[in-house]
């Protein structure tokens, strides 16, 4: 059996960022992830300022394609604004390589099956054992589902059920751009350009407020594809696209309990307004380490709710044109 002090549960953004902050704090962690990575991930992909400076990042020591995106529009009905944001456009397929190799941890390809209690110790299919346990592994972590599925971490009513493609196609127009309530949908649409030739494209809305209005998300999709081709910015031929879930920031229960944590999408953060969750994930992941290293208590209190937030702060250092 293999036993170190804390195994992580995933490697995306949340795993990573604890795995680094406990090698910082001199803890040996494994991080444990059933694919290997590079992986493909479903995402957006914008990366605040703020993230970054979480991150210590910087363009220069960046491997791969690194976009500004200065201009966000954003559509309502008819009505356009937008607003200057600058914000890091990123492949998650390579930023989470990136992420989990700087880290410097131990990283083990293995699907998490069991995980049980045995004198203080968490093992996990009978093959490893650890002190503490983090759960980043999203959501359909496996510590979620051992040790927090009595505890209300998620609110039903705010999961997101999201179709996104991710392909290589000409950016026509440099700006991230995002439809709200486009007949009727409870959410929005977006495009967002990438670097080197590829673009994001996605439409995202509560799973619930979709079953209650019996509308098809599919629907919202071929509309997206008839608002980008009207304006001339895509091809006819258009790849399918993959589906995805998982939950806005709620008021959960319980994230830690004895020893173990939930971080990230395991918990339930992304934010409220535009589901973005790569900040939340970074933040929780570092709080969980330090938590461990006995520098106080994991607690999600002053975890940004809200992306409104950094657009804010954005604007205040420079004039939004509507």
């Amino acid at each position: 059996m293999i036993e170190v002090p804390v195994i992580v549960v995933g490697g995306g953004p949340a795993g990573s960022s604890c795995a680094r902050r406990l090698r910082e704090l001199g803890i040996d962690c494994l991080v444990l992830d059933r694919e290997s990575f590079p992986r493909l991930k479903l995402c957006g992909g914008l990366v605040t300022q703020e993230a970054a400076r979480d991150l210590a990042i910087r363009e220069q020591d960046y491997p791969y394609g690194w976009r500004w995106i200065d201009r966000f529009y954003f559509h309502f009905r008819g009505w356009s604004v937008f607003l200057p944001s600058p914000q890091i456009s990123i492949r998650r397929f390579e930023f989470d390589h990136w992420l989990l190799a700087r880290s410097g941890a131990r990283v083990a390809r293995h699907t998490v099956r069991e995980i049980t209690r045995e004198n203080g110790r968490f093992i996990i299919d009978g093959r490893y054992a650890c002190a503490f346990l983090v759960g980043a592994g999203g959501t359909k972590c496996p510590v979620h589902r051992a040790l927090f599925r009595s505890a209300r971490v998620w609110d039903r009513e705010r999961q997101i059920t999201a179709l996104e493609l991710e392909f290589r196609h000409e950016a026509r127009d440099p700006h991230c751009h995002f439809w709200f309530f486009e007949d009727g949908f409870p959410g929005y649409y977006w495009y967002i350009p990438k670097a080197e030739g590829w673009l994001n494209l996605g439409v995202g809305a509560l799973s619930a407020e979709l079953r209650r209005r019996q509308d098809n998300i599919w629907r919202h999709w071929d509309r997206l594809l008839r608002i980008l081709r009207a304006r001339g910015w895509l091809d006819d031929d258009v790849p399918r696209p993959g589906g995805h879930t998982y939950y806005l920031r709620a008021e959960p229960d319980c994230v830690a309990r004895d020893g173990a944590f939930l971080v990230g999408d395991a918990a339930g953060l992304a934010t409220r307004d535009l589901g973005e969750g790569i900040r939340p994930a970074i933040e929780s992941g570092i709080r969980a380490a330090e938590a461990i290293a006995g520098r106080g208590p994991y607690s999600l209190e002053g975890l940004e709710s809200w992306s409104a937030g950094s657009l804010l702060r954005a604007m205040w250092k420079r004039r939004a044109i509507f």
